[in-house]
């Protein structure tokens, strides 16, 4: 508002103070607020209004501290709907981090989510306005994976990777395996360019492939003398993060094919992952490859043997969690259950894993009561009772 208007707007409410009553001079200050554009005046006018309808005190308008406590419920309708409104002007407005306050703040971040969505990264340059849709995106969670393919075009493979690492356990399963899939994609279109552009280095007549496996196959010159095409520290993190793909995603054989050019690598480049995954990369082949529904019988059983030789009782458990997740994700239930009866029965629920909660998903009420029975827990033995029987009914 300019300084002529901001009087005008003054004295008109005055006049209205006058001859019309509070509830005009409230609905003339909501309009000239409205109109001007100023969205963060306008919530609290909106709220203004509400507090004067409950009979509340005016002078802090946003504030719950003098609302009493039977009329909170109606005063915080009326938040989440002013919020709700300006939340949804300003994105509007193209002001889409101010909108995100509002619409976090009432746990609506849908709609942002969606305008994130729709932003063409490849068309952002390295800037403030960038920055800032990075943060809302990723740091703040309105829609990680859109954050980290901004990242990734403005920012680049090594930094988004770094992101990628700090993020991904924070991430729920679906944006974790999106997340996922876009690295890959990445990573393995980065691989096939380098490899292609060495193969016709040396052999400028002979097709070079269509895909990875086929550019290295019968071509173990490309990794003389410790020789690779990416890096291979975002090699061996991308190949960790594909873990997260969903069995049957169309990056899974892309994944196997990194993990696949991974133990082609020369030995200074193959370091041990935490138990299942000491030889990583071929570790990583077998895991991708159960996901896949590729020789998953085979690659089930690398991860049984491994888990039946383990010698240290201390890494069993560690072993035994990637071979139950891998089971319950693919499907395989009830080998899951019995896996973890096993061996991660005693696992406090702190830890994030639940064998109460597996039990149940899996309609295996049968092993919550042995494990309740074995370690004397009366009132775990009733839940599995009470609730095998309420199924049965």
């Amino acid at each position: 508002m300019s300084e002529a208007t901001t009087a005008a707007t003054f004295d008109q409410l005055d006049s209205l103070s006058r001859d019309a009553g509070d509830s005009a001079v409230i609905d003339a200050l909501i309009d000239s607020l409205r109109t001007a554009g100023n969205h963060h005046k306008l919530f609290d006018a909106l709220l203004l209004k509400q507090k004067h309808a409950m009979g509340l005190p005016l002078t802090r308008p946003t504030s719950f501290e003098d609302v009493p406590k039977e009329q909170q419920p109606a005063f915080e309708e009326a938040y989440v709907a002013a919020a709700r409104e300006i939340g949804e002007a300003l994105l509007e407005a193209g002001n889409l981090q101010e909108a995100w306050v509002y619409l976090k703040t009432i746990r609506e971040p849908g709609k942002v989510a969606e305008k994130l969505e729709a932003i063409d990264a490849s068309q952002l340059d390295h800037g403030e306005e960038t920055e800032q849709l990075i943060n809302i995106a990723l740091n703040e969670g309105a829609n990680p994976v859109k954050g980290l393919e901004i990242m990734l075009r403005t920012h680049g493979t090594c930094n988004t990777v770094t992101a990628m690492d700090q993020v991904v356990h924070q991430l729920p399963e679906a944006e974790r395996s999106r997340s996922a899939a876009l690295l890959v994609r990445e990573l393995y279109g980065d691989l096939c360019h380098s490899l292609r552009h060495e193969v016709q280095q040396k052999i400028a007549l002979a097709p070079p492939g269509e895909n990875l496996r086929e550019l290295i196959a019968g071509r173990d010159w490309l990794f003389n003398e410790g020789n690779y095409h990416i890096d291979v520290s975002h090699l061996s993190s991308v190949v960790r993060f594909a873990r997260a793909l969903e069995p049957g995603s169309p990056e899974l054989a892309q994944a196997i094919e990194l993990a696949e050019y991974g133990t082609h690598l020369d030995s200074q480049f193959q370091h041990p992952g935490d138990p299942p995954f000491e030889d990583f990369y071929t570790s990583h082949q077998q895991f991708l490859r159960a996901l896949a529904d590729d020789n998953r019988e085979d690659a089930l059983e690398y991860f049984r043997e491994k888990l039946n030789a383990e010698p240290d009782e201390e890494d069993r458990p560690m072993l035994a969690f990637v071979l139950m997740d891998l089971l319950q994700r693919i499907g395989s239930t009830d080998e899951a259950v019995d896996i973890a009866e096993k061996y991660l029965s005693r696992f406090d629920e702190s830890t994030g894993f639940s064998f109460a909660d597996l039990c149940q998903q899996a309609g295996r009420l049968d092993a919550l009561k042995r494990v309740a029975r074995l370690q004397e827990d009366p009132v775990r033995y009733t839940a599995a009772l009470l609730s095998g029987q309420g199924e049965s009914r």
